[in-house]
């Protein structure tokens, strides 16, 4: 789990130390709860001695400073130097697991003890009770209530993950089940939406993928049927996850999408696909393994899937929104599916929600309309809301979870909080994208194409312009950055209707490519493609 310059410690048996943390009261992990799984019932405590891994978060030796998160980007020196892991913290928890008898290695950028052990010692050392549950023909290892830890441990530790391991996320795509509609392929919808020019050479969009995997035959036979070469695809694999594919109606069509979109709408880019278990640990060590990740360097990443925000412990989310921000202050831009559920994120509980990562307010939340054109014009532009055909519709809300962000503070309607998505673009099934899948040609759409086309745009605008974007809210935010936004104004996603400005179903609109990119990069010149004059 761990890179090669991960510090070690070896456990020994809580005899032979003195106790430091074993004697002291337990006190309940801040946002640690886990509510039970539904449809599920406290089964048989589990006491294997078969050993298992958890990723404990520890506090940062210091604060990120804002400015780096605004623009003036920290090199990965300067990160590791002062923002990476407290050392106190990690002897703290390095100390914690040697009492338990526990070992421990911890990657100091990424701010993780990875600390392993039975699991009965884990219960122990954790305070829980693990039980097992058997859900779709899969073993679960559930746990109910807080995580309680030694009262001296509790300031230096964020969040504890993977004793649990139920399923955290779903992918945002939606496959077209009929013959109708009319479909593009990702160069056509990067032509519709005016992307630079000139290619992506020099940048990696990192994929952050909870299953599936990829065929290089599929990738060479695709791209070769675009015209364009195929692009570097490397698999990164995390906390023992494998490129493991397996039919297109699972989760190969997410990964398929993901690299077929961002890899055609910015060619030239590498690929980096970071496959992981479909944990809330899993997705944190996925996150942190790409921000930090010193071989492939993506620039912009990638995520296409997610969950309703109640879904979510407190700790889970602080962990991956604190690795957002690390990213934002190395000048990575995150780019996230905003859900294809509507206004209720397929929630039962006939209330609204938002999905989360996008709800993150360091995560470019990514919504979807329908677009219909030709060539360089759009015709057409409106909500993608097809729940009428059972076809989903794009995601969107206000977050329940996270205040406004000042960056949002002229939109009356985000007062109550965190407005999402921030932008939007093609994601009708009906109107959706051509891919290929496990040997087969088929029409995929759903916010989670529209995260990598995203991506794909900063990639191109990072590499024209040799700058690196980051984060991006505050820049789209501001007035003059609009005017390269095209605003949708007509359809709704359920409870929440579009309108002039800013909407909690398309955000502030789909882009015009290059326009976009000489507000947001002003001073670099960037090649624009020869087009006809924007239909209204």
């Amino acid at each position: 789990m761990a890179n090669a310059a991960a510090k070690k410690s070896t456990a020994k048996k809580p005899a032979t130390l003195k106790a430091v943390f074993a004697s002291e009261p337990r006190v309940a992990l801040p946002g640690s709860a886990k509510l039970a799984l539904a449809g599920s019932t406290p089964g048989t405590p589990l006491k294997g001695r078969g050993a298992v891994t958890v990723s404990v978060i520890v506090r940062r030796k210091a604060a990120l400073p804002q400015a780096a998160i605004d623009g003036a980007h920290l090199t990965r020196a300067q990160y590791r130097a002062s923002h990476g892991a407290d050392p106190a913290a990690v002897k703290a928890v390095t100390t914690f697991a040697k009492e338990f008898g526990l070992s421990a290695t911890a990657d100091l950028a990424r701010r993780t003890v990875f600390v392993t052990g039975s699991l009965a010692d884990l219960q122990t050392a954790f305070g829980v009770m693990l039980y097992q549950h058997t859900a779709g023909g899969r073993t679960l290892r559930l746990r109910e209530g807080d995580i309680c830890l030694p009262e001296g441990l509790i300031p230096y530790v964020e969040a504890v993950l993977g004793l649990d391991n139920r399923p955290q996320a779903e992918p945002h795509f939606r496959v077209l089940p009929r013959a109708t509609g009319t479909s593009f392929t990702p160069v056509q919808v990067a032509q519709l939406y005016n992307f630079p020019t000139g290619g992506a050479k020099g940048q990696t969009i990192g994929l952050i993928e909870l299953g599936g995997g990829f065929r290089a035959a599929d990738i060479t036979a695709y791209f070769k049927s675009l015209g364009l070469a195929a692009p570097k695809v490397t698999a990164v694999l995390v906390d023992k996850a494998k490129n493991a594919p397996t039919t297109s109606d699972g989760a190969d069509g997410e990964v398929m999408l993901d690299i077929d979109v961002a890899g055609a709408a910015a060619p030239g880019a590498n690929i980096a696909v970071y496959f992981t278990p479909n944990t809330d640990q899993g997705f944190v060590d996925a996150i942190t393994t790409a921000i930090h990740d010193t071989t492939n360097k993506p620039s912009v990443i990638s995520i296409s899937w997610g969950s309703a925000e109640p879904n979510w412990t407190a700790q889970a989310r602080s962990a991956m929104d604190s690795a957002f921000q690390s990213a934002a202050a190395l000048g990575i831009t995150v780019t996230v599916a905003a859900g294809d559920n509507g206004s209720s994120d397929g929630e039962t509980d006939s209330a609204n929600h938002v999905d989360y990562p996008a709800s993150s307010p360091y995560a470019l939340g990514c919504g979807g309309t329908k677009l219909t054109g030709s060539g360089t014009s759009i015709t057409s532009e409106v909500v993608w809301n097809e729940t009428a055909a059972n076809e989903g519709a794009t995601g969107g809300g206000i977050s329940a979870d996270y205040p406004q962000p000042s960056w949002q503070s002229s939109i009356t309607a985000t007062k109550k909080g965190r407005g999402v998505p921030d932008v939007s673009g093609n994601a009708d099934p009906s109107t959706g994208y051509q891919v290929r899948v496990d040997g087969q040609s088929i029409v995929v759409g759903g916010t989670s194409a529209v995260a990598p086309l995203w991506a794909a745009l900063v990639a191109l605008i990072n590499a024209q312009s040799k700058t690196s974007l980051g984060f991006l809210q505050p820049k789209l935010y501001g007035t003059a950055a609009t005017s390269g936004l095209h605003d949708i104004t007509s359809g709704n996603n359920g409870a929440f209707k579009a309108g002039k400005g800013w909407d909690a179903c398309t955000g502030l609109g789909t882009p015009n490519g290059t326009a976009l990119a000489g507000l947001l990069a002003p001073s670099k010149t960037i090649k624009s493609p020869v087009r006809k004059k924007r239909a209204a």
